[in-house]
């Protein structure tokens, strides 16, 4: 008998990429579904679409995450992110099968002196936070069994992030400018996707019940973006690339369209405790994202940003949340 596959909606954002890498390692039998198999706005096309598929569950790695956009955007950001979100637990619930559901760090407001726990009360400063907060409550609604997992600071050798920016700026700028006053956990995609796959196992062979519900998963440490970016120079430079010179500078002097939280942390300290699982040190996992480019040639990716202003400063430190729109 051929073993069920397990669903990923979202083909191509780092964290789908990073699951169908991570699956195919393992010999796991997968399907990933991106915008042009499933459409997330037709809300009732949905189960027709998943049906033939006949998975053994369900990981939601699709999202609107255009945090900047959905200020003007707010219908699609929320018919993606709670909308579709509850039409997917629906079909799961229907179907009897596991389902997992990524949100964010965005949910928070930020004023919190220490890590956000999974009982913190949210309060979402921007469309894309309240889009996926309101996502969280259908879910859970609609699936009781639901394991919806927070992160924050995404990042990996796939798609639009952080880490590759950087990597970018490298050849293309002289200076780059950093906010210095927001901290959060870097988390590499890698790490929570081995994870969520470690999970995928066990809800398919355990009681659900005890992992239902909200858990915070990000990286193990926490820094500032332009913290993060220090690490990041400091480890192209030891293998000899070029940095250019880095910058701090305040929320109020990078304006954006969106609000952001000035603490993402997460206490990821639940995770560990309920599901036995903790992410590595970002540190670590920040060197391993390196080797991983460095594999891919770390030349061709400076050289695909196709910025050549050496003079002019950038203060982009969050592009793997404004440009992708449909996958994670």
């Amino acid at each position: 008998m051929t073993e069920k596959p397990i669903l990923i909606v979202g083909r191509n954002g780092q964290l789908a990429r990073c699951l169908r890498d991570l699956a195919a390692l393992h010999s796991m039998p997968v399907v990933a579904l991106g915008r042009s198999e499933l459409n997330l706005e037709a809300h009732g096309e949905l189960r027709r679409a998943i049906d033939p598929l006949a998975p053994s569950m369900i990981i939601n790695a699709a999202a609107y995450t255009a945090v900047d956009l959905a200020e003007s955007e707010v219908a699609r950001a929320f018919s993606i992110n709670r909308d579709a979100a509850a039409a997917l637990a629906d079909v799961a619930w229907q179907m009897n099968i596991p389902f997992i559901h990524i949100s964010t760090d965005y949910v928070f407001d930020g004023t919190k002196l220490d890590a956000y726990e999974e009982s913190d009360v949210p309060a979402p400063l921007n469309v894309y936070g309240a889009s996926k907060l309101a996502g969280e409550a259908v879910v859970l609604a609609a699936h009781p069994l639901a394991t919806v997992i927070r992160t924050s600071w995404l990042y990996s050798s796939h798609g639009n992030n952080f880490v590759r920016t950087m990597l970018r700026l490298c050849e293309a700028q002289q200076s780059v400018r950093v906010v210095q006053d927001q901290c959060g956990n870097p988390t590499s995609a890698f790490d929570l996707a081995s994870a969520i796959l470690q999970l995928s196992g066990r809800l398919l062979t355990h009681d659900r019940r005890a992992m239902a519900g909200i858990f915070h998963l990000a990286g193990q440490g926490e820094t500032t973006w332009h913290g993060f970016a220090q690490a990041i120079f400091a480890l192209l430079a030891h293998r000899g690339i070029r940095v250019p010179q880095l910058e701090a500078i305040t929320s109020e002097e990078y304006r954006t369209a969106a609000r952001r939280p000035r603490n993402s942390r997460l206490d990821s300290s639940k995770a560990e405790r309920v599901l036995g699982i903790r992410l590595p040190l970002w540190p670590c996992s920040l060197e391993t994202c390196l080797d991983q480019l460095a594999e891919g040639g770390i030349d061709a990716e400076r050289n695909r940003a196709g910025w050549r202003q050496r003079n002019s400063t950038v203060s982009n430190h969050e592009s793997g949340q404004q440009a992708a729109t449909a996958d994670l």
